[in-house]
């Protein structure tokens, strides 16, 4: 008597866990769905390639072109630039500078004073 199992006797089961969808991403740039074969991600953002532009003059970046300073993309040449316009990153791109904000701490820190 022959006690293999037969193949017909019983189905294929699949595991219902499995599934093809994946996790849609978004573009941080334009909020839209971000498919596998467009996908750039830096800095842990994920973006279109079309998307990933300079901040001051909306030229299209690559992995290799850009710098960042606080979630911001820059081409090389302009980040440089408003670096070297004020001589510092916060004055260069549109921020108060860091002595103003320790400069304000300290005046209400006198005025609480007893």
């Amino acid at each position: 008597m022959d006690t293999r199992n037969n193949s017909e006797d019983k189905p294929v089961q699949r595991s219902k866990s499995f599934s093809f969808k994946t996790p849609k991403e978004v573009c941080s740039s334009c909020e839209k769905t971000v498919y596998p074969m467009e996908r750039l991600v830096a800095d842990n953002l994920v973006f279109h390639s079309t998307c990933f532009c300079c901040k001051h003059c909306k030229a299209k970046l690559s992995l290799g072109s850009f710098a960042a300073l606080q979630g911001e993309f820059y081409c090389k040449p302009h980040f440089q630039q408003l670096f070297k316009s004020k001589g510092n990153y916060d004055e260069g791109f549109g921020r108060k500078q860091h002595k103003e904000l320790w400069a304000s701490k300290e005046t209400d820190n006198i005025t609480k004073s007893p």
